[in-house]
């Protein structure tokens, strides 16, 4: 390297601000760079939505948080245990042999009601023709049962299904509201209803209470597990799809189409076998009513349970006690001999469960819903790291200041080695 190199890199002649501007441009691409992998406000990369988002085109950050469900099973096991007790006082008949077995049926039949209530308002497609497909299966039953019960049951099935396929058809196919499309279902099972003016007398020697175990035991599997599997983040996510983010009229995709229409089909269903518990189960003829108190109660027991009205977020042994609790209160009020109706217990429920319904929502969702937005712009994800922020590029000088041309002494100059100038004490030449 010679003395003009060298020279030329202590000034920071032109060559040498050229490279400097150059890796200055290159700093500048990178900053942009990083300045672009750092997200807008109110934008969420995908990568990290999928793993965080219940619903990650439309849903909260985080799971949902369920220990306001916990609290509330907690407060209704207490009270149902309390009900229990003092309806034990009044009859203690009812806890033994026949009387016990006959009211465990009354609660499986209920709670067949209340299953096909709470698995379409998970869905949020609300099926307000349980009660009216309740009471027709229970007219069916009581009239053609002496046919065989694998046949009455085998048909009715058939028919159920696709009433209730042809109910998911409308709903999912116009993208309508579900509660508006079911109540037409159960009008139209109403006029199926009213042809029979007469009370129906049980033509079938079947007593379910011979199995009121069996029975029971497999409406409680079927009430905890499919609560337990409510709280799994697929499944929560999947089953809560056709839950309205925006616009209500907008539809929610494939997903949400599928498990909708297997969501009223097979409430549909329940309630076919809830209205037959109900007919062989009873003491006397079937009598012929439109089924909206059984429909009012139905939804009552859910909400009651910790389902959301809104859809999606539910319990996991909600249900079970919500539908022992209203048995055990419809059954003390009878033996108190006290006059109250299905559908003034079924306010009270539908009341409760309401409540019940803002403290799911206030508490049950994810407690970083509120904090998306802070959360992202700050550049911090939700796994804990944190981008650092980037300098604006308009803070890099693209040159170097010019520095000033002063003349400095060369270094092998004679100046440099004569102390005294003009003055030589070397040999002549």
């Amino acid at each position: 390297m010679g003395y003009d190199e060298a020279e030329r890199r202590r000034r920071g002649t032109p060559a040498e601000s050229g490279r400097q501007t150059g890796r200055h441009t290159a700093t500048e691409g990178r900053d942009q760079r990083t300045t672009a992998a750092v997200p807008e406000q109110g934008l969420v990369p995908a990568a990290v939505l999928d793993d965080v988002f219940d619903d990650p085109a439309h849903g909260e950050p985080g799971r949902d948080r369920m220990a306001v469900h916990l609290v509330w099973e907690v407060l209704l096991l207490t009270v149902t245990a309390v009900l229990a007790v003092g309806l034990y006082r009044e009859r203690p008949a009812l806890f033994e042999g026949l009387g016990l077995r006959t009211l465990l049926v009354a609660v499986v039949a209920l709670g067949l009601l209340t299953l096909a209530a709470g698995l379409s308002l998970r869905t949020a497609a609300p099926n307000l023709a349980v009660g009216p497909v309740a009471v027709a299966s229970a007219l069916h039953f009581a009239e053609q049962a002496d046919r065989g019960l694998s046949e009455v049951v085998g048909w009715s099935s058939l028919v159920a299904a696709v009433g209730g396929l042809a109910l998911a058809v409308v709903v999912v196919g116009l993208q309508v509201p579900a509660w508006a499309a079911s109540l037409a279902a159960a009008a139209g099972v109403v006029v199926y209803i009213e042809r029979r003016p007469e009370p129906v007398l049980l033509q079938s020697d079947y007593e379910p209470a011979a199995s009121a175990f069996y029975l029971v035991a497999g409406f409680a599997a079927l009430a905890v597990l499919g609560g337990y599997f409510g709280t799994i983040k697929a499944v929560r996510r999947s089953v809560g799809r056709y839950r309205p983010v925006g616009d209500p009229a907008w539809r929610r995709g494939l997903v949400a189409a599928v498990l909708t229409t297997l969501a009223l089909v097979v409430s549909t269903v329940f309630a076919m076998f809830g209205g037959m518990l109900l007919a062989a189960n009873g003491s006397g003829p079937v009598v012929p009513a439109p089924g909206f108190d059984l429909t009012l109660l139905a939804f009552g027991a859910s909400l009651l349970g910790g389902t959301s009205a809104f859809g999606r977020r539910g319990g996991v042994t909600g249900t079970l006690l919500a539908v022992v609790l209203v048995t055990l209160a419809a059954r003390y009020a009878v033996e108190r001999n006290w006059e109250v109706s299905r559908y003034a217990l079924a306010g009270v429920a539908l009341a409760v469960g309401l409540l019940v319904t803002r403290l799911v929502e206030s508490f049950g969702r994810p407690r970083s819903a509120g904090e998306r937005t802070a959360r992202w712009t700050d550049g911090r994800a939700s796994t804990g790291w944190s981008l650092p922020p980037a300098a604006p590029a308009a803070t890099w000088t693209p040159v170097l200041p010019e520095q000033p041309a002063e003349r400095r002494p060369d270094p092998w100059g004679i100046e440099r080695w004569d102390p005294e100038p003009g003055r030589w004490d070397g040999p002549d030449r």
